[in-house]
């Protein structure tokens, strides 16, 4: 189970705990299907990656441990919801750093645009 300690809220609520594996299987017809704990309800999940079914479900488990520590709720239906909020949030704060480039790749793309110019430039005088 997780062991994370009772401090108060942060801008990241959680960290990532691991899920009880129960076991991986491969079904009839060459899908995937693997059998997880998820907050110590067992799911089979079928895919083609039992690895990262898996991985998934220990980060989905860790999240939903991690929000239980943190809160008075006992009630797992609003525990996966707060854990799928901390999700979302995690995923649109990544997808805002890849879509924002840093200063520091501005600024090299603009060095490196400049040298381009030059070097156009010069071809089109000399060729």
């Amino acid at each position: 189970m997780a062991t994370a300690s009772k401090q108060p809220p942060t801008d990241r609520l959680t960290k990532p705990v691991p899920a009880k594996e129960v076991s991986a299987t491969n079904a009839v017809g060459g899908s995937g299907s693997v059998r997880v704990e998820i907050f110590d309800q067992v799911y089979n999940l079928r895919g083609s990656d039992a690895d990262y079914i898996l991985k998934l479900a220990e980060y989905v488990d860790g999240k939903m441990r991690a929000v239980s520590e943190q809160t008075a709720t006992v009630d797992s239906v609003r525990l996966a919801v707060l854990a799928a909020l901390n999700i979302a949030d995690e995923y649109h704060l990544l997808k805002r750093q890849l879509e924002t480039p840093s200063p520091e790749a501005r600024q090299r793309a603009s060095k490196l645009a400049s040298a381009l110019d030059e070097v156009l430039q010069d071809t089109r005088r000399t060729g």
